[in-house]
């Protein structure tokens, strides 16, 4: 299992418009085959940088996601409401409490 942490600034205007884009979109990401878990998180003090954390069953799991018209039409929608370049980790539980 693999973990995923995006994180990603938007204009403040368009804070609104990628709130609604997440509503609509999360369900179908949390059911693509390999996902096992999608959260987002926000950081109250900007107000406009958000993260999202998923598991994913493996790193194929995680690029066929990455290669489907569900993730290019998600990001295309995206990514024009950004005001910095977003960042990107996978990461491995290293210890577990």
């Amino acid at each position: 299992m693999i973990n995923r942490i995006v994180k990603m600034e938007f204009e403040p205007g368009n804070v609104p418009t990628f709130r609604d884009l997440f509503s609509r979109q999360q369900n179908l990401i949390r059911h693509f085959p390999g996902c096992l878990h999608l959260e987002l998180w926000e950081h109250p003090a900007s107000g406009n940088t958000f993260f999202t954390f998923s598991k994913w069953e493996s790193e194929a799991t995680l690029e066929a996601y990455r290669s489907s018209d569900l993730f290019h039409e998600t990001w295309a929608a995206t990514k024009v409401l950004f005001n910095a370049k977003p960042a990107a980790w996978t990461v491995e539980t290293a210890v577990s409490l």
